[in-house]
């Protein structure tokens, strides 16, 4: 029996535990470290708009003047999705950049 080490996607911490079961009986993790910004995770997801590399890619996506649908469907996701995440990022930027 090997034990695989697992960590954190958003902080890299290997202080993990698991944590039940997703509603799709998928092993479902939590982060031990305060600072982490994600409390839980579970290590592969069936959905693609979970994952960081899609997110990232709504983003630049963005950036580069693709819309909503267009960004749908080569990603293969929700368009709901892609909106969702287009708001968050907008808050965040919202939160750095401080009105004089």
């Amino acid at each position: 029996m090997v034990l695989e080490p697992i960590q954190c996607p958003a902080c890299q911490c290997t202080n993990v535990v698991k944590h039940g079961k997703s509603t799709e009986g998928k092993q479902r993790y939590k982060c031990r470290n305060t600072d982490c910004s994600r409390s839980t995770f579970i290590k592969q997801y069936s959905y693609r708009g979970y994952l960081s590399e899609v997110k990232q890619q709504i983003g630049d996506m963005a950036v580069n003047g693709s819309g909503i649908r267009d960004t749908a469907r080569v990603l293969k996701i929700s368009p709901t999705t892609v909106i969702e995440e287009l708001k968050k990022k907008i808050a965040i930027s919202n939160k750095l950049i401080k009105p004089f």
